[in-house]
C-alpha cells in the first residue's frame, strides 16, 4: 500500500528539473498523484476504510493547492504536467 523508496525515487527522477531537485511543485505534484492512485486501488477493495479516505481527500487538497501555486506562478509548467500525469480532462 505505502510507496516504497525505490517507487518514489523513480518518480523524483522522471520530474525533476536538474540534478539536486527532489522538491519542485512538479515532483511534488507527481509523488501525490502516485499516492493517490494507490489510495484509490486500496479503497476499491475496502470501501469502509474511512482512515484512509480521510488521508486520500487530504492528499487530493494538498496536490490541489500546488497545482493552483503552479497555474500562478507558470501556466507553461502547470500544463505540462496535468498533460503528462493526465490529471485534468
Amino acid at each position: 500500500m505505502a510507496m516504497t523508496p525505490k517507487n518514489k525515487n523513480n518518480v523524483v527522477e522522471k520530474y525533476r528539473k536538474h540534478e539536486k531537485d527532489s522538491g519542485s511543485p512538479e515532483v511534488q505534484i507527481a509523488i501525490f498523484t502516485k499516492r493517490i492512485e494507490e489510495l484509490t486501488q486500496h479503497l476499491k477493495k475496502h470501501r469502509k476504510d474511512y482512515a484512509t479516505r480521510r488521508g486520500l481527500l487530504m492528499l487530493v487538497g494538498q496536490r490541489t493547492s500546488l497545482l493552483r501555486y503552479l497555474k500562478k506562478k507558470d501556466v507553461s509548467r502547470y500544463q505540462a504536467i496535468i498533460k503528462e500525469l493526465g490529471i485534468r480532462k
